[in-house]
């Protein structure tokens, strides 16, 4: 029982470490942007097919297809944010529908590329660490867990220490303010975009030979982002990776002790509870009348 409790907590610190990246990325396109991203997850799968593309189909090593992942799908972002947010930007519902838009293009051209079927991708390397006897870390998991602490923290100090960095959390909080400090609202955001998209994609690139792609997997990947944002607090960077955390190990220890739709049942009960104690989420303020 000691070795199953230890293993759930590995595989809950790996399934935290993905889900903080894809859900980083989702607050930092709407707290610079103001809009909500349907087409998140599948910038996600982008990602992960670009691994079949480059690593599975070309044998290109498996480090140049992530960061190909990242740098694809980060474009990608820049063209959502110039074709669809840009024009829409006094119009966040018609920028929601515009990515509700871009989702199924993304998703047509997932299934003629590629087909419908899982795409079965063989890990870089089968290697693993026995941190005890019964409990394994795969030496592939353990790269997504450092490459996310890594790319998140480099995020960090990006926000924190550089001028783009001050410049993105200014439009965060008043975007008509920040103009009028001589800010480019429209580099800020492309940059905001693709580092959000980029996100997504490296999670989904850093995964796919885990999770066996399909043109369909970001239909639960942006689901449990929103439980996630929510959680933790709209637009709140810090309050997405706690709640990811929170939302890793209790998805993880119900769907290995119960079953897998309680799991989801489960996660959105927390979800409500976390509503009701604290409607603006555990890292959420109150907007001041």
């Amino acid at each position: 029982m000691t070795e199953l409790l230890l293993q759930t907590v590995v595989n809950a610190v790996y399934a935290a470490s993905y889900m903080s990246l894809i859900a980083v990325g989702l607050v930092l396109i709407f707290g610079v942007m103001g809009v909500i991203n349907f087409a998140h997850g599948e910038l996600y799968m982008a990602g992960a097919y670009t691994v079949v593309a480059l690593y599975s189909q070309m044998n290109v090593p498996f480090l140049a297809a992530v960061a190909a992942g990242l740098i694809f799908v980060g474009a990608l972002g820049i063209l959502m944010e110039y074709a669809f947010f840009r024009p829409l930007r006094d119009n966040p519902l018609g920028g929601l529908i515009a990515s509700i838009g871009f989702l199924l293009i993304l998703q047509t051209t997932a299934v003629l590329g590629f087909g419908v079927r899982m795409a079965h991708i063989k890990p870089p390397t089968q290697a693993k660490i026995e941190l005890m006897e019964g409990v394994v870390l795969t030496h592939q998991r353990l790269f997504v867990i450092v490459a996310a602490i890594a790319l998140l923290s480099a995020l960090y100090v990006f926000l924190r220490k550089t001028k783009f960095g001050w410049a993105m959390r200014a439009c965060a909080q008043d975007k008509e303010a920040a103009a009028l400090q001589g800010i480019s609202l429209n580099q800020i955001t492309r940059i905001a975009m693709f580092i959000g998209a980029g996100l997504a994609g490296v999670a989904g690139a850093l995964t796919a030979p885990l999770v066996s792609p399909t043109p369909y997997m970001g239909h639960s990947v942006i689901v449990t982002a929103f439980i996630i944002i929510i959680v933790g607090g709209i637009g709140q960077l810090e309050g997405a990776v706690v709640a990811a955390i929170l939302y890793a190990f209790v998805h993880t220890f119900v769907t290995t002790f119960f079953d897998g739709v309680v799991a989801d049942i489960v996660g959105l009960v927390l979800m409500l509870v976390v509503l009701v104690i604290k409607p603006t989420g555990l890292f959420g303020a109150k907007e001041r009348a």
